[in-house]
């Protein structure tokens, strides 16, 4: 089995204009997400719509893929590179260009799904610590069946507990958080990229929901490791300390 990687990134962020360029320990973020992943698969690309990345990437040594800056989500922007890169992969890994501590054993967990030859999509769960945490709308939530495929994604707090105050209840159940890395067989990527948005998809905001209601399943792997994603300076200012703390511990 051949793994790609690709690393949607774009410049225009409302929140954080240039956060792909923005420096953390010195390197520029999508360099750091690049390092992270790069020697777990057959080839990575950072796939983007503006020239200023692209020229990032190629500079640290990594390879860029130009692309329109009309998709709206990273799943189209990744088919569209696919499209230019060719044939030859069978498992497309969907990483986020704003999680520069994304684990090396999340990839290889991600990746390991797929040697069951009816995984379709994959992605990661990680359980929830505080029932604050699962209440933020900003964190979805999955629900699981006993095979380990996902039932369904929400902004809420899935399941409702009954008969439980709600601060038992995240010890009453094993809340799942969804972290947003994804892979794909090569044919489905291109396959779910041609559908329209579906009514949960829109409901939500979760475009996840559109390859479950069209009756694609999705293998979920459990991780008991967080991501740190960047989505505003502020984060990258605790990234920044994150990163200090991961030095001082590996000296």
């Amino acid at each position: 089995m051949k793994y790609i990687g690709i690393i949607p990134a774009r410049h225009a962020s409302t929140r954080f204009p240039g956060k792909p360029l923005a420096l953390l320990g010195g390197k520029p973020v999508i360099q750091r997400v690049y390092e992270q992943v790069s020697t777990l698969l057959s080839a990575t690309y950072v796939a983007t719509d503006d020239d200023r990345i692209y020229q990032a990437v190629l500079s640290f040594g990594g390879q860029a893929i130009m692309t329109s800056p009309s998709h709206k989500s990273g799943t189209d922007r990744i088919e569209e590179a696919m499209q230019k890169i060719g044939d030859g992969y069978d498992v497309v890994v969907n990483i986020q260009g704003d999680e520069p501590f994304v684990r090396q054993e999340q990839i290889t967990s991600l990746c390991g799904c797929f040697e069951d030859p009816s995984t379709q999509i994959a992605t990661l769960g990680k359980p929830f610590e505080t029932m604050e945490a699962a209440e933020n709308p900003n964190s979805p939530k999955i629900v699981v069946d006993n095979n380990g495929y996902a039932m369904y994604f929400s902004r809420s707090v899935i399941p409702f507990v009954r008969n439980k105050e709600r601060n038992e209840w995240i010890t009453s159940h094993p809340f799942l958080k969804h972290l947003g890395l994804y892979a794909y067989r090569r044919e489905v990527l291109s396959e779910i990229t041609s559908l329209p948005q579906s009514s949960l998809e829109i409901a939500e905001s979760l475009e996840q929901l559109r390859w479950l209601q069209n009756g694609y399943r999705i293998r979920v792997a459990i991780t008991e490791q967080e991501t740190v994603g960047i989505d505003t300076p502020e984060d990258l200012a605790r990234a920044e300390e994150f990163l200090r703390h991961i030095l001082s511990e590996s000296k």
